[in-house]
């Protein structure tokens, strides 16, 4: 995907980009290169492929969840910064905090948070069972995101102990989602969600299958969520 199908991609979809943020971009782009060279970020560095896997990939939560409003938002184990920087650069009202186990990383975004000039970004080095513990932190989002290899039981566990009472986890998965959700039913209840919306599309150019779920917070999440660190993994809510 170049640049002007990226632009006019997302255009058809109701998200216009300015010549800066088009710029931010660009930039992002060529710093995870750099810094790919000394940690490994990611193992697409092809522009287009980033372009298309990374940038395009992020933003399409905004396809189903208004960003265009002044709310926090929370992206647990953000990696190299997808989907929370391409979301901060497309909808810069957002207030963001991201979340991540790698201190490297945080490094990483940091200097990416620098150089585009992007405001109201705060960056945790932290594994997600603890940071969702904090006092200041726990239940205080309207949105926490996570595009994520893990099964949506365990994402749920990490994610939703984060997500304000009338808040919303969005998360990002790839194909199988149905079966996830059948398996995840129990860990999403249990943790005081409910599922809202499920919607399933096809990535551009590869046309390779995508899901984005987004579940709603209606009651409290049970103090012992999440588990101690690993827990959540090892041996999912079933």
């Amino acid at each position: 995907m170049n640049i002007e199908l990226f632009q006019t991609s997302l255009k058809e979809k109701g998200v216009e980009l300015s010549e800066k943020q088009l710029s931010q971009f660009e930039t992002y782009y060529n710093l995870l290169v750099e810094w790919n060279e000394k940690m490994n970020l990611t193992a697409i560095t092809e522009k287009e492929e980033v372009y298309l896997k990374h940038f395009y990939d992020s933003v399409t939560a905004g396809f189903y969840f208004d960003f265009n409003q002044n709310i926090t938002v929370c992206d647990v184990g953000a990696g190299a910064g997808f989907p929370a920087i391409p979301l901060k650069i497309a909808f810069p009202e957002i207030k963001l905090t991201v979340v991540d186990s790698l201190n490297k990383r945080i490094g990483f975004l940091q200097h990416v948070v620098d150089e585009l000039g992007l405001d109201d970004v705060s960056l945790y080095h932290d594994r997600a069972e603890t940071f969702a513990h904090r006092p200041e932190f726990r239940q205080t989002f309207d949105l926490v995101t996570a595009r994520a290899v893990a099964r949506l039981s365990v994402l749920s566990e990490l994610c939703l102990p984060l997500v304000k009472i009338g808040g919303h986890f969005l998360g990002m998965k790839g194909a199988n989602l149905p079966e996830e959700v059948r398996d995840g039913e129990k860990a999403v209840k249990l943790l005081g969600g409910r599922v809202k919306d499920i919607h399933s599309f096809v990535l551009p150019i590869e046309e390779s299958e995508r899901n984005i779920i987004v579940i709603d917070k209606v009651k409290e999440t049970p103090k012992k969520f999440p588990r101690k660190p690993g827990t959540p993994n090892k041996s999912p809510i079933s």
